[in-house]
């Protein structure tokens, strides 16, 4: 039995079977996590842009906060998922952010106040990435040259999976500097 528990919080077109998912998901199960991975489709007509940011956090903590009965430990998100980082700060809840959407001043505000630890990992060719503000909110960053909002690089698509390595292992470090054993 693990002795804790971290929530997979899909974004809108990538959900938790993708490859960052699956990979950062085996990651946390080696290293002691059950983990719970959640499964949402946004509504049909929902643009976060247009529908304002109350209304586009609101739906995202509406669905995380689904999935926190259980004691949990660490939240980690992709892109849309990124918008709980409110529920996080408020819940004092470690986090793991991919492509959070740094872009958006409802998320940065809700990481600078965070007071557990929090991974962002993003990459330089992603409009939704701004690395001097990551860098400013946490120590702990993986910015990835070239890499667009799927975290893939151009060229060889070994380049890519070589990116996916270096998301997983950046998580196994986050987690052992986090819960040292």
């Amino acid at each position: 039995m693990a002795d804790r528990r971290a929530v997979l919080i899909p974004g809108r077109g990538y959900d938790t079977r993708y490859p960052l998912f699956a990979y950062t998901g085996e990651a946390l199960r080696r290293t002691g996590f059950d983990v719970h991975e959640i499964t949402w489709a946004a509504p049909e007509r929902f643009a976060p842009d247009r529908d304002g940011p109350a209304a586009a956090v609101g739906w995202v903590v509406g669905q995380v906060e689904q999935a926190l009965g259980e004691r949990t430990d660490l939240l980690v998100g992709k892109s849309l998922g990124s918008l709980a980082a409110p529920l996080a700060a408020d819940r004092g809840l470690a986090a793991v952010w991919l492509t959070p959407l740094l872009h958006r001043p409802e998320v940065v505000e809700a990481l600078a106040r965070a007071t557990a630890p929090v991974l962002l990992v993003g990459g330089t060719a992603d409009p939704s990435w701004d690395g001097a503000v990551a860098r400013r909110l946490t120590p702990h960053v993986l910015e990835v040259p070239d890499a667009h909002h799927g975290m893939l690089v151009p060229g060889p698509l070994a380049r890519s999976a070589e990116v996916l390595g270096r998301v997983c292992t950046a998580v196994e470090e986050f987690v052992q500097i986090s819960w040292p054993a």
